[in-house]
């Protein structure tokens, strides 16, 4: 999924591009949106959903003939961004979130007193924009992967039909390794040859004997202990092929792909390569 941020100030135009841009994007695919409307609530008290949530539900579904709304609390611009990709959208479009550090199209000047970082593009306010370059930077931003996301990319393979099950690895930060506390690493990777590197063992792992698709997202930057790193998702006509193609991938990253890791723990910090 492509996500781009539409941000400025008040009245420079915002909602505006937002659905000039979801207009040409869904003529490439599937676009959803999300709009941060803090000090807003979108189940009042007086409602039946209100009272739910009120009662102490961490969770409301709301449901019309038309629309279902998920009401949760701890909202996030993650999380939010995450349901759009587990649910297939192609392109997301945030709409405000300046402080957030999406890559942003920015209307307007920025107020010097506003950290707005990931500025790709700045525009005048309420301008006659060039939408077609537009859509062809957001198409040119890297992409927002989810677990969910690479399953549904494999389940629409058209070869799908030939597998009899999918597999996946869902790598994460350990905490505790060696009696000693981990607390985030941070993966750096080898711009450009990492990718080839991962696109070449998904290459070769299709190719086995009975092999039908595999998918490989490995994360970069700072991630915290618990959180994840790595997603592999194979699927295969046999369970034999299925997890040993799993198993195989897994040692092939560790192998072949140059990204490196500085682990921070509560006793230091070091590369992992000069701990060893």
């Amino acid at each position: 999924m492509k996500v781009i941020c539409i941000a400025g100030y008040k009245n420079s135009g915002k909602t505006t591009l937002v659905t000039r841009l979801v207009e040409a994007l869904s003529e490439k695919g599937s676009t959803g949106t999300v709009k941060q409307m803090l000090h807003h609530r979108f189940n009042p008290e007086n409602t039946d959903t209100g009272k739910h949530f009120d009662a102490g539900a961490d969770i409301v579904a709301a449901i019309t003939d038309s629309e279902l709304v998920t009401i949760k609390r701890n909202p996030a611009l993650e999380d939010a961004l995450d349901s759009l990709a587990n649910s297939g959208v192609d392109f997301a479009i945030v709409e405000g979130a300046k402080s957030s550090g999406l890559p942003k199209i920015f209307l307007g000047e920025p107020d010097g007193s506003d950290e707005v970082s990931n500025i790709i593009v700045q525009l005048p306010e309420k301008g006659d924009w060039d939408i077609d370059a537009l859509v062809q930077l957001i198409l040119d931003q890297p992409e927002w992967v989810t677990l969910d996301s690479l399953i549904r990319k494999v389940r629409s393979n058209p070869d799908i039909r030939l597998s009899g099950g999918i597999a996946t690895f869902t790598g994460i930060v350990r905490r505790i390794n060696d009696n000693v506390e981990t607390t985030a690493i941070d993966f750096e990777k080898y711009e450009g040859v990492a990718d080839r590197a991962i696109e070449k063992i998904c290459l070769d792992m299709k190719s086995k004997n009975s092999v039908i698709d595999v998918l490989v997202h490995h994360k970069t930057g700072l991630i915290k202990s618990g959180e994840d790193i790595v997603y592999i998702v194979v699927a295969a006509a046999h369970r034999q092929e299925l997890f040993q193609t799993l198993i195989d991938t897994l040692e092939r990253i560790k192998e072949d792909v140059p990204i490196w890791k500085k682990e921070y723990t509560i006793e230091g910090d070091f590369w992992v390569h000069d701990k060893h």
